[in-house]
Parts: C-alpha cells; sequence; structure tokens
C-alpha cells in the first residue's frame, strides 16, 4: 500500500515502489546506480491509465540511487525524489521514512495565536549551515519566547549556496545542510524544547536550472498566466489533475513525513487556479487532515493583500491561518529611515498608519496606490488581529537595502527601540528574522549560485530590479550590490552568535518584551477591539490595551523629539478610575543602552519622552507621588 502517488516508496517485503506521472512517455524505466548512459539496463514500469507508470524494482533498497529513462532519454532524476544527494542534476536516493525515530508523540502543536515567528535560512542561520549547527541554537531561541520557527526554502536547488526560492526537487530536502533524516532531528528537537516549525514552500514557479518536470510532461505548465518568474504552474487546465496531485501531496509529504507544523505560501498571487478549489484551499485542508488533530498554521504570503487567503471556506474564503502585514513593514521603515521611494512611495510614516494597522491589519483595503497606478488590497473587516503577521525586518527587505543591511544600521537607536516594542506588544502576530534579536552586524544579501551564464543573468536582473530605488540607481551606488553567486557574498550572510554577549543590550531588549508579552495579562491578549489608539502629535501617539477591570495598560511611542503635552485633551490617555499610571517598561532602561525615563505622566502634564517607548501601568496613587514615580 503505497503513502503517496507519486514517488519511490520502500516495502516492508523488501525493493521499492516506484510510481511516476509521464503521460507523453510510451516506455519509462528505472535505472539504478550511477549508470547513465542509453544502454544501462533498466527495469520498465507498467503503464496506467491517466499516464502514470508504476512496479516494483526489488533491487531497490533503501538508500540505492536511481533515474528514470524516457522513451531511451536521459536518464532524469525522479520529479517526486525524496533527495538528492549529488544536486538536482544527479541522481536521485531512496529513503525510508521510517528508519527515523521520533521521540516527540506528546506535541501538540501550536495555533498562531499568541506565537513568536522567527524566519531563519538553514546555510546561513550558523558558521557550519547544517541542520545539526542549527539545532544546537534551538534551546537558547525558545528560552527568549521565540514559539514558531519558519524556516525559509529547503526543496532541492543547484549550486552550493541559494535562497531556496528557486527550488527544482520539491520533495528533496537540499543535501547542502545535511540529509533528510537530519532534517527530521531538527524538527524533532525543536518539539522537544517547545517550538513549532513551519516551512516556506514555493509553489508558485520551479526554478530554470535543474527542472526536469518537461520532460515528463509539458502538463506541469500553462501559458494561460503570465507569471514573473517563468512558465506559470498548471492548476486548472488540461492535465491538471496530476498537477494538483502533485502538489497536494507536497505539502501532505512535509507535515506527515517530517512532522512539520504547517507551511508559509510563497507569493500566492502567482498560483493561478480559475477552478471552483483553488489549490490554496485545498493545500491547507490537506495540511490539517495529515496532522491529525495536532495544531498547524499556514500562512501566506500575497503582494495584493486578497482577504480570501484567510477568510474561512465557510465564507468564500481559503482558510489560511495568516498574512504577511507588508503595509506595517512599509511604514515601519520610512519611519525610520525617512525614505519612501520604490514601493515605499504609499507611506508616510506617520502615527495614524500604525495606529490603523495594529486595529485594522493592512493600510491599503481597497484604495488607490500611487506605485502600482491602480488599488490595492481588499477589506479585512472582522479578522483576527492574530491572523496579520507583522515584521520591520524579512529576508526579501533587508536585501533590498543599498547593502544588505539591516535596520539597526538604517536608524536611530532610540527609534529602533521604540519600533521594536511596537512590533513585540501589538495585537498582531509578530515575525524576527534571524539576528534580529541581538542586532546581528552580518548584512542578508541576495545570493544564489547557478551555472555561469544563468549567474550572469541574475547579476544583471537584480541590478536592474533595485534601480526602482532611485537613490540606488546610480551609478555609484551599483558598486554596493556585491555579486549574488561569489561565495563570499553567501559568507557574509552568516550569523557570529558570539553578538549575543558583544550586544547583550539590544538582546536584552527583545528577551524583556518577548517575556512582557507572554508573560503580561493585557498585552498577551489578541482580542478584536482590544485596544484604541490616539494620535498626539506628528511624531507621537498612543495606544491603549484594554484590560480585565479596566486594567488597562498603555503604549507611549514617539518617533520625534520630546512632547509635552499641556494641555492633555485625549481621553485614551486618562487612567482608570481612582488609579495612577506607573512605568512599566520602557524602551529608555540602561541596560538596553537608553538615557533613563522620567515617569510621563506628572502634575506637569504629560512628557513624552522623544525617540522611544513606554509602557504603563495602572497603579493606586499611594504608590505614585505627585510627579508619577513610583515609591519605594
Amino acid at each position: 500500500m503505497r503513502r503517496y502517488p507519486i514517488g519511490a516508496e520502500p516495502l516492508p517485503t523488501g525493493g521499492t515502489h516506484f510510481r511516476v506521472w509521464a503521460p507523453v512517455r510510451r516506455k519509462v524505466e528505472v535505472v539504478l546506480g550511477h549508470a547513465s548512459v542509453a544502454g544501462a539496463p533498466g527495469e520498465e514500469l507498467v503503464p496506467e491509465p491517466g499516464g502514470y507508470f508504476s512496479g516494483h524494482v526489488p533491487e531497490a533498497a533503501p538508500g540505492a540511487l536511481y533515474r528514470f529513462r524516457l522513451d531511451g532519454l536521459g536518464p532524469f532524476p525522479d520529479p517526486a525524489s525524496r533527495f538528492q544527494p549529488e544536486g538536482p542534476h544527479g541522481p536521485s536516493q531512496v529513503i525510508d521514512p521510517t528508519a527515523f525515530r521520533w521521540t516527540d508523540a506528546a506535541w501538540k502543536g501550536r495555533p498562531l495565536e499568541g506565537q513568536v515567528i522567527y524566519e531563519m535560512h538553514i546555510g546561513a542561520f550558523t558558521p557550519e549551515g547544517t541542520w545539526d549547527a542549527a539545532g544546537r541554537q534551538l534551546r537558547e531561541l525558545a528560552a527568549i519566547g521565540i514559539t514558531v520557527l519558519e524556516v525559509m526554502p529547503v526543496a532541492d536547488f543547484p549550486g552550493r549556496f541559494g535562497w531556496g526560492y528557486d527550488g527544482v526537487g520539491l520533495f528533496a530536502p537540499t543535501w547542502l545542510y545535511g540529509r533528510p533524516d537530519d532534517f527530521r532531528r531538527f524538527v524533532n528537537n525543536a518539539h522537544e524544547a517547545g517550538l513549532s516549525v513551519i516551512l516556506d514552500v514555493v509553489y508558485n514557479h520551479v526554478g530554470p536550472d535543474g527542472n526536469h518536470l518537461q520532460e515528463f510532461s509539458p502538463g506541469y505548465f500553462t501559458s494561460r498566466y503570465a507569471n514573473d518568474w517563468g512558465a506559470a504552474l498548471n492548476f486548472d487546465g488540461h492535465h491538471a489533475l496530476p498537477v494538483r496531485e502533485f502538489f497536494l501531496s507536497n505539502a501532505a509529504y512535509w507535515i506527515d513525513e517530517f512532522h512539520l507544523d504547517g507551511l508559509r505560501l510563497d507569493a500566492t498571487q502567482q498560483i493561478f487556479d480559475a477552478s471552483s478549489d483553488h489549490i490554496v484551499k485545498l493545500i491547507a485542508e490537506r495540511v490539517r487532515e495529515i496532522a491529525g488533530g495536532r495544531e498547524t498554521i499556514v500562512i501566506a504570503e500575497n503582494e495584493p493583500q486578497d482577504n480570501r487567503m484567510i477568510r474561512p471556506a465557510a465564507r468564500g474564503g481559503y482558510g489560511l491561518d495568516g498574512l504577511w502585514n507588508d503595509d506595517y513593514h512599509h511604514s515601519a521603515m520610512v519611519a525610520l529611515t525617512g525614505r519612501n521611494e520604490a514601493y515605499y512611495t504609499d507611506y508616510y510614516g506617520k502615527p495614524q498608519e500604525f495606529i490603523s494597522a495594529v486595529k485594522y491589519g493592512f493600510l491599503f483595503q481597497g484604495q488607490r496606490y500611487k506605485w502600482q497606478r491602480n488599488r490595492r488590497g481588499t477589506p479585512a473587516w472582522g479578522l483576527r488581529p492574530a491572523q496579520f503577521v507583522t515584521f520591520i525586518q524579512n529576508h526579501d527587505q533587508i536585501a533590498n537595502s543599498a547593502r544588505g543591511e539591516r535596520v539597526h544600521r538604517l536608524a536611530s537607536p532610540g527609534n529602533l527601540r521604540a519600533m521594536t516594542a511596537l512590533l513585540l506588544l501589538g495585537p498582531n502576530t509578530p515575525m524576527l528574522f534571524q539576528g534580529q534579536e541581538f542586532a546581528a552586524s552580518s548584512p542578508f544579501f541576495y545570493f544564489a549560485n547557478h551555472k555561469p551564464e544563468l549567474n550572469e543573468l541574475v547579476r544583471k536582473g537584480r541590478i536592474e530590479f533595485m534601480t526602482q530605488f532611485r537613490s540606488l540607481s546610480k551609478p555609484e551606488m551599483r558598486g554596493c550590490q556585491p555579486d549574488p553567486a561569489s561565495p563570499a557574498t553567501f559568507a557574509q550572510c552568516k550569523l557570529d552568535f558570539a553578538e549575543r554577549q558583544s550586544h547583550a543590550e539590544i538582546y536584552q531588549l527583545h528577551k524583556d518584551l518577548l517575556r512582557l508579552r507572554r508573560d503580561d495579562a493585557v498585552f498577551c491578549r489578541q482580542q478584536a477591539g482590544g485596544l484604541d489608539g490616539a494620535v498626539l502629535d506628528e511624531r507621537a501617539f498612543v495606544l491603549r490595551f484594554f484590560g480585565e477591570d479596566g486594567l488597562d495598560r498603555l503604549l507611549l511611542v514617539n518617533f520625534g523629539v520630546d512632547l509635552h503635552l499641556d494641555p492633555a485633551p485625549e481621553p485614551l490617555l486618562a487612567p482608570p478610575e481612582g488609579l495612577r499610571w506607573k512605568v512599566l517598561w520602557s524602551s529608555e532602561d540602561p541596560r538596553y543602552g537608553g538615557c533613563g525615563t522620567f515617569p510621563p505622566d506628572t502634575r506637569d502634564n504629560w512628557r513624552i519622552p522623544g525617540n522611544a517607548a513606554v509602557a504603563l501601568s495602572p497603579a493606586r496613587p499611594e504608590e505614585v507621588d505627585e510627579a508619577g514615580e513610583i515609591q519605594p
């Protein structure tokens, strides 16, 4: 009995059963070992209805290398190969998924609510760039308050390094980071540490180098849609059913055989499907079905901010758990850097943008969008705050700066601390990018290692892409973009964990904010309508988080100069009846490199420090003197 409709599956009785979809072929053979000559002996598979070929090969035990010969041509790697020990152009390998001994039977997974996501690239996360090396950091990530790891794509891709978004072996975790069981061990250990693991998958295109799907069937692709990265995948045309089965099997495979806790779907706006059951909806359903009651998380990137992605199926949606909120990031970057060129054009980083983002999710829900000369977004009314994944750094956005610089190199320290507080105490689901928590000095460039001719096309394409930024279109700035194919470019992106100590102040800031988010009875809530906000000045605003019995919290954020509010005719600043405000947390705490904080609510009315964020909680009047200071 097969586990999946495609691929090589070892049998308990010995040998391996192979099944592949090749409707344009008349004869399909399994060629074992490294044999690549046309005359090498092969085991012929039996044709089935629908273009499939299958058969049992007794000599193929786990660990055996194999490829498929198609009408005498090839041989080619298996489109559903479970491992490519020599990369996408080499032979596939038979893998026994039952050989690994899991110890996570008690793990129940995590829902999206209440989580903190950490995006990571396994190759650049540690100097070694392996699953085992990354696994040695899991306990520390859990200790500081991370709860979900979002692993950038690992489907096999060509070259010695890359981001992974040009994957071609969608079932084969790349050999660059270790063997499949090393990946399983990483997930198993993450669960023991209390961490969920979700995988970034690319279901909108297949990479240009090492893609052999056309040899098996041109039906994998369609010319009916224009795709930004090559041929669009065929989810709704002739031969679409086997293609849909291929990708649904892939989604299930990661959850089943690797015990992953969900998926992040890349660029879903480039997944085209006009059928009555959209493939994205079916993927979410399949993930939950295979998880068998274990909590899972399926989130998506969707540039148009289409609410169907996260609307429940009963209301015509696709039922995903969450969406990345690019609007939040863009406003944050403009506020921190002062630049609003290219795709930041429609953002000013003003207080109202942040108030609206934490209350309503997307800022653009159907309004005109100057940069695209069109309307952008869809209404987000009725969606839960946790469904919006917010961030001030991710892999794309760091690489899209002039020198792959992280935001702490582009912003003032005080404003960065304040923005971090807004991110980590806000009601949405926050996401950090690897090393952000300790202000890693390493940049994060775009890196991809292909064949020489393709490397040159990628390099030129990257330079052309960056010219959308006026400041980066000048000749003198083009030299700041390193060669994506250079090993030195990749090496510079690796983290140095010694910076947890040398950058201890910013690391402590993140640890304390994550602890406050987790433990505070008000900040940990993510309920709809759970807060309100008001603009206090051109660069300052207040958020009031509603607690039980009126025991609210205030978060004052000021990206400008010191602000004296006298008078202060804003009801959100009023303390709960019979109580006063005291400082609960401040971004200007000396432990974080700050300059100290005078309590904002004083007898001189409100004095809000510049380039800072201050969290306030209620206190009895006898606990706070007339100057607003807490009594011993």
